[in-house]
């Protein structure tokens, strides 16, 4: 019987043995296969609406900003080729009485003349925003940006509107977030 005991223990011990031995590893590694992004219909953002009650001059304005995407307008596209369809933002100041201050549609093509090429040619008008009376005049924030992009790249803008209803366009240098570098394209990058 002691006989049956120690063998039984020897060959329980030896399994013990043999599966602690640590398995062969193999060098292959296992990635899921790439599959090329497919090319939707052209992607439109949400339509938008922003009202603001403002007193400015002593009087009640209402600026009512509605951004509308507009299949009349060129489309753009991003790196992958994905067409966006580009925003119409139409922009109007209503006095309390009723009447209209300041009413004018924008497109992209509204701040060319503040846009570097590859924004003119691909990017695309996101916002306009009211941000307050400045120096007696309506200050807005204005962005053009790149559809889709990873790194959200956009020029910031600011335009405001005087007493008479002049508008006026800069380069928004307090915002400082534009990271766009145009030897990049260049390059091949």
């Amino acid at each position: 019987m002691k006989q049956i005991i120690v063998c039984l223990t020897l060959v329980a011990g030896m399994m013990m043995l043999g599966a602690c031995k640590e398995k062969e590893k193999s060098g292959d590694i296992i990635a899921p296969k790439y599959v090329p992004k497919t090319l939707e219909a052209p992607i439109k953002m949400a339509e938008d609406h922003q009202t603001d009650n403002v007193t400015w001059q002593g009087n009640p304005y209402t600026i009512d900003i509605f951004r509308m995407p507009a299949d009349s307008l060129q489309k753009v596209q991003d790196d992958n080729g994905q067409q966006y369809v580009d925003n119409l933002i139409d922009v109007k100041i209503v006095r309390k009485d009723g009447s209209k201050f300041f009413h004018k549609s924008f497109v992209k093509n509204s701040f060319a003349a503040h846009l570097d090429e590859p924004f003119k040619r691909n990017g695309q008008l996101v916002s306009i925003r009211y941000n307050e009376v400045d120096n007696s005049a309506l200050e807005f924030s204005v962005v053009v940006g790149m559809p889709d992009a990873p790194d959200d790249l956009f020029v910031p803008l600011k335009m405001t509107i005087d007493r008479q209803g002049a508008m006026r366009v800069e380069k928004d240098d307090d915002m400082d977030m534009l990271d766009y570098d145009d030897d990049d394209e260049d390059d091949g990058v």
